[in-house]
C-alpha cells in the first residue's frame, strides 16, 4: 500500500503517514527499522505494509520504506 510521510521524529524513529484518502496512521520504531531507512522527510511517498486484517486509522503498520517507481 502507498502513503505519504506526514511526521517523523528522528529521536524515536517513529512518526505517521497519510493514506491516499487522507487518513493519518502512526508507525512505530519497529516498522521504520524494518524498512532499513535512515531518515524520512514529510511529503515523501512511501510504501507501507500493514498487519493483516487492519485498515484505515486502525491499521498497524509493520513496514515503512520508500516508494520507488
Amino acid at each position: 500500500m502507498q502513503a505519504t510521510a506526514f511526521t517523523y521524529d528522528p529521536e524515536t524513529r517513529s512518526g505517521s503517514v497519510l493514506l491516499d484518502d487522507g487518513t493519518p496512521v502512526e508507525f512505530g520504531t519497529e516498522a521504520f527499522e524494518a524498512g532499513g531507512l535512515r531518515l524520512l522527510r514529510p511529503g515523501q511517498r512511501v510504501r507501507i505494509e500493514v498487519e493483516p486484517g487492519t485498515s484505515g486509522a486502525d491499521a498497524r503498520i509493520t513496514l515503512v520504506t520508500l516508494q520507488t517507481f
